[in-house]
C-alpha cells in the first residue's frame, strides 16, 4: 500500500523534512504547498500583473495557491496540518477543515499552547500529535502494523 500524504501549514521550521526522514523507507509519497514565503505571497502579481491594494494583492496570491492547495489535499490518502507557534496559521485551519469535509486522514500536529483554539480541529482529526516523529511512527504503523520502538 502506498500513502500520499499532503503536508500543510507552518512553513517556517524544519518539521516536514523531519516527518520525511522518519518515514525512510516507508511507501509514502509526500506533497505541500509552496514554502518560500516570499514567491507563495507574491506568486499572483508576479504571475498576473501588479495590484494596488493589498487586499487585491493577497487575493490574487490565494487564489493561485489555492490551486496547488486543492489538489494537494484531494489526492491525498492523509493530510497533515501542523500549526506553529510564531503566527496565526488561519489558512493552516482552512486546510484542515477542507481535509475533514472531504472525509481525509486528518493528523494534526501543534503544542499544548494551541489546545484550546484547536479544539474543533482536534475534534475533526484522527490523531493530534506534538512531534513530527509522532506522525513519521503513525505512517510507520498505518503500512506496517509495527510499533516504532
Amino acid at each position: 500500500m502506498t500513502l500520499k500524504v499532503y503536508l500543510s501549514g507552518e512553513i517556517h521550521t524544519g518539521w516536514r523534512e523531519e516527518i520525511i526522514e522518519g518515514a525512510a523507507g516507508l511507501d509514502v509519497s509526500f506533497s505541500a504547498p509552496v514554502t518560500d514565503h516570499d514567491a507563495s505571497d507574491d506568486c499572483g502579481v508576479a504571475i498576473l500583473g501588479a495590484e494596488e491594494k493589498k487586499f487585491w494583492h493577497d487575493n490574487l496570491g490565494a487564489k493561485v495557491n489555492a490551486i496547488r492547495t486543492r489538489k494537494g489535499i484531494e489526492d491525498a490518502d492523509v493530510v497533515v496540518v501542523r500549526f506553529g507557534e510564531k503566527y496565526k496559521q488561519w489558512n493552516a485551519a482552512f486546510d484542515a477543515g477542507y481535509a475533514a469535509a472531504l472525509g481525509k486522514s486528518l493528523i494534526v500536529l501543534h503544542g499544548d499552547d494551541h489546545q484550546h483554539a484547536l479544539k474543533e480541529v482536534d475534534a475533526a482529526a484522527l490523531a493530534v500529535c506534538q512531534e513530527p516523529r509522532q506522525v513519521a511512527q503513525i505512517l510507520q504503523y498505518v503500512l506496517t502494523g509495527n510499533l516504532p520502538g
